[in-house]
C-alpha cells in the first residue's frame, strides 16, 4: 500500500505531466499556424509522450492500491513572440519538470517508498534526454537565427521525427 503522502505527490505529478502535454499541444498549434509543420510534429509527439508519462504515474498509483485524484489542468499559453521564444520555453519547462521529478524522488526517499524510487529512476533518465534534446534544438536555432531560411531546414528535420 502506498502512503497518503506519496499518493498526493504522485497525483500532483500526474497533473504536471498532463499540463506539459497540454502546453506542448498548444505549442504544436502555434507552430502549425506559423506554417512550421515540422516543429508542430515534434511538439505533437512531445505532447503524446507527456500524456504517456502521466499514465505511468496513474498506473503506478493503481498498482500500489492508491487512489488517482485528477485535478483541473491549467490553460497553457497559446502564442509566442517567435519560434526561438517557444523553443526556449520548452527547455525551461523541461528543467522545471526535472526539478519536479527530483522533488518527487525526495518524497519517495523520505517515505522509504522503494517501489516509487525504482519507478522514478526511469523518469530521471528520461528528463536527462528531454533536456538534452530541447537544448540541442535551441542551440541549432541560435546558430541559424540570422538566416531565416535555415529554420526551414530544421523544421524539415523535426518533421521526420517518428513516435518511438
Amino acid at each position: 500500500m502506498i502512503s497518503k503522502v506519496m499518493q498526493a505527490a504522485i497525483n500532483e505529478q500526474i497533473n504536471k505531466e498532463m499540463f506539459s502535454s497540454y502546453l506542448y499541444l498548444s505549442m504544436a498549434a502555434y507552430f502549425e499556424a506559423e506554417n512550421l509543420p515540422g516543429f508542430g510534429n515534434w511538439l505533437r509527439i512531445q505532447a503524446e509522450e507527456e500524456n504517456e508519462h502521466a499514465m505511468k504515474f496513474y498506473n503506478h498509483l493503481l498498482e500500489r492500491g492508491g487512489k488517482v485524484e485528477l485535478k483541473a489542468i491549467a490553460a497553457p499559453k497559446t502564442s509566442w513572440g517567435s519560434a526561438m521564444e517557444a523553443v526556449s520555453e520548452v527547455l525551461t519547462h523541461e528543467q522545471h519538470v526535472t526539478k519536479s521529478i527530483h522533488d518527487l524522488y525526495e518524497v519517495a526517499l523520505k517515505e522509504k517508498d522503494y517501489a516509487a524510487q525504482v519507478m522514478l529512476h526511469w523518469f530521471i533518465g528520461e528528463q536527462v534526454e528531454e533536456e538534452a534534446n530541447a537544448s540541442a534544438i535551441l542551440d541549432n536555432m541560435k546558430r541559424i537565427e540570422a538566416h531565416d531560411t535555415a529554420i526551414l531546414m530544421l523544421d524539415h528535420r523535426l518533421g521526420k521525427r517518428k513516435e518511438d
